[in-house]
């Protein structure tokens, strides 16, 4: 099992940025991929954005290809998300997500169902 850690949230006006962090520890050597959901309050959970652990191969929603950019550090364990050009639309509360199973490869990295362990959350919220 791997333990995930969300940091970097908090209230930003639009047009401003924020970098979210998230910390893994336990098995991560298991770690295939990580990725990035959120969820807005009434609304269902939705894919941000993910990276594959190994080859640093990246995937993005449409809805935040240009703005932002999913990074990870290796030796820290530790995936980036960082947000430019935010929009009041963006609030939510994030998500960190690691796929452990190699299930994002055979099915997508937007499916929910193929991460294995979650944190709890970091809250985003962009004001108009």
């Amino acid at each position: 099992q791997v333990q995930l850690v969300e940091s970097g949230g908090g209230l930003v006006q639009a047009g401003g940025s924020l970098r979210l962090s998230c910390a893994a520890s336990g098995r991560t050597l298991n770690i295939y991929a990580m990725g990035w959901f959120r969820q807005a309050p009434g609304k269902e959970r939705e894919f941000v954005a993910a990276i594959e652990w190994s080859g640093g191969k990246t995937f993005y929603a449409d809805s935040v290809t240009g703005r932002f950019t999913i990074s990870r550090d290796n030796a820290k364990n530790t995936v980036y998300l960082q947000m430019n050009s935010l929009k009041p639309e963006d609030t939510a509360v994030y998500y960190c997500a690691s796929d452990s199973k190699k299930r994002t490869y055979y099915s997508s990295s937007s499916d929910s169902q193929a991460y294995d362990d979650w944190g709890q959350g970091t809250q985003v919220t962009v004001s108009s």
